[in-house]
């Protein structure tokens, strides 16, 4: 056996070595819950819009958490922004508490056009969607 293909299979066998011991505390039945909590918040001017956060609760029932809308009658009101992000955070931290992990966040938004161009009213919404598990 020449010393190049002694040490080949060494390191071959160290790799498998290391591979068996790094799988081996992996645990394929896990079985997890899932739940969502799904955000939208309004763009409609002048605080006319509805910004909601929706989660289903143990029980099944739907609940809703009223959000300050984006817009009032002035533009951008960043202290309903705030309180927005300051509500969203605290719910994800209610959601660890619980044992939820945040797998998956989604985003989408949906606009029907600006103010003046043909067929746009300058309305739309923000939608994100927080997907969490735990394991059961």
């Amino acid at each position: 056996m020449k010393p190049y293909q002694f040490l080949l299979g060494l390191l071959a066998g160290a790799c498998l070595v290391v591979f068996t011991a790094s799988t081996t505390n992996l645990k394929p039945n896990t079985q997890y819950e899932f739940t969502q909590v799904t955000v939208i918040e309004s763009v409609v001017p002048a605080g006319m819009g509805r910004s909601r956060m929706i989660t289903i609760g143990p029980n099944g029932q739907m609940e809703e958490v009223k959000l300050e809308n984006f817009f009032s009658l002035t533009g951008i009101n960043f202290s309903n922004v705030r309180e927005n992000d300051q509500a969203i955070t605290n719910k994800i931290s209610v959601m660890y508490q619980e044992g939820w992990e945040l797998q998956d966040v989604t985003s989408g938004v949906y606009g029907s056009g600006a103010f003046g161009e043909a067929g746009g009213n300058n309305t739309g919404i923000f939608m994100t969607r927080y997907l969490f598990r735990r394991a059961m």
